[in-house]
């Protein structure tokens, strides 16, 4: 089987086998370098994103409640965007390693938000709550479906990103 729901098993099943006696077949590094953008009326920030196929060029710009002008995707839409494509595509891996067919595989994110943090208003946290929702149709029974659900939140790196602590270092290099 090397491809099932979109999903290259055969590929996924390789990195596996190598990783059992080589963790650094499941280790990268990612990097992201952009600039803010200065001129009235533009995106805010943009950076060039890189990736095995390629690059392209992304956008955001903050809503107007926080200072941008709402011309393009914030910076948390993007990181829902994240959020919600990485579960649904760790779901999708793990339903097609265990050789589960979809027909169909949705996903809706919604999100309860307090940007009085922001303000310096409060202490509260930003993000109250998140809703991830999958809707599956598939003729696999329930329990099999609920099995490749508990497993696609304990292994997506989304989640884990958002529910665990992740150790984080940031800098400042200031020039005259």
């Amino acid at each position: 089987m090397a491809v099932l729901n979109n999903v290259n098993v055969g590929t996924l099943e390789q990195v596996v086998k190598e990783a059992q006696t080589d963790k650094s077949k499941v280790k990268r590094q990612q990097k992201i370098e952009g600039e803010w953008l200065l001129k009235e009326g533009s995106p805010q920030f943009r950076a060039e994103v890189s990736f095995e196929g390629g690059k392209v060029v992304m956008e955001a710009d903050q809503p107007k409640n926080l200072g941008g002008g709402g011309t393009r995707p914030g910076p948390l839409h993007y990181c829902f965007f994240g959020l919600v494509a990485c579960y649904t595509a760790t779901f999708a891996a793990v339903a097609s390693q265990m050789g589960i067919e979809l027909r169909k595989l949705t996903a809706r994110l919604e999100g309860n938000l307090n940007f009085s943090r922001v303000f310096g208003l409060s202490k509260e946290p930003v993000m109250e709550e998140i809703r991830i929702a999958l809707s599956v149709e598939s003729d696999a029974p329930p329990e099999k479906l609920e099995e490749i659900e508990k497993l696609a939140y304990e292994r997506c790196p989304a989640v884990f990103a958002l529910t665990e602590k992740v150790k984080l270092n940031t800098s400042l290099e200031v020039k005259k």
